[in-house]
């Protein structure tokens, strides 16, 4: 992998409460200037597509605690992907999975991925979950027909590990996100198998990549 393939694993990420337009911007830029991806909040995307519209944009669905219903999920999502995201991160509803309520956790993302036409990863969140509850979770959204299983979302205590990716891995493509902040750990996770890393930190972790600029 050279550094451009490198580069474009990586979602440059701003979702924090307080970012402001300026904060998107700033990660556009950089996100275009090294190659990599941006994921920002929903309500700065019709902007961003505007502002960059050769970057990928993700964006955030049902975040960051997957309690909203399923309708408003829904409408986020085609809001998001009608105003210019190129690829979304719906957050699932993890009170339902641990209640036992695979069904509706299994039907909550299917809800989102058959109202747009752009792929569709699911966190999980993994910090708040078993090893078992884990599995439940990849399990749902392969059976949903998402496209990727995504760690966290940063909120939680604690963020994308090692054995989480392998074991998220047997089931679909993974975004590792959370506490990832350096080209080592974005580089042990993408051995462990990730396609993806989400971090606020994408320039240092790409002017890490060996022999980079």
């Amino acid at each position: 992998m050279d550094s451009a393939e490198f580069a474009a694993r990586i979602d440059h990420t701003v979702l924090g409460p307080e970012t402001t337009i300026e904060d998107v911007e700033r990660v556009l830029d950089e996100a275009r200037e090294y190659g990599m991806n941006a994921c920002i909040p929903p309500c700065y995307v019709a902007e961003a597509a505007e502002y960059a519209p050769e970057v990928t944009i993700a964006t955030v669905i049902g975040f960051p605690h997957g309690q909203h219903s399923t309708a408003a999920k829904h409408g986020e999502a085609v809001d998001a992907w009608q105003t210019g995201a190129d690829e979304l991160d719906m957050v699932i509803n993890v009170g339902r999975l641990k209640a036992g309520d695979d069904e509706g956790v299994e039907s909550d993302i299917a809800e989102v991925v058959a109202a747009v036409p752009v792929p569709v990863k699911v966190i999980i969140e993994t910090a708040l979950l078993t090893d078992a509850e884990k599995h439940r979770a990849c399990e749902a959204a392969v059976d949903a027909g998402a496209d990727f299983v995504k760690t966290s979302t940063g909120f939680a205590d604690g963020g994308a590990t090692v054995a989480d990716v392998e074991l998220m891995a047997e089931y679909l493509p993974v975004k590792a996100s959370g506490g990832v902040g350096s080209y080592e750990e974005a580089n042990a996770m993408l051995d462990a198998g990730a396609e993806r890393i989400g971090a606020s930190s994408g320039v240092e972790i790409v002017e890490g990549f060996p022999g980079g600029d």
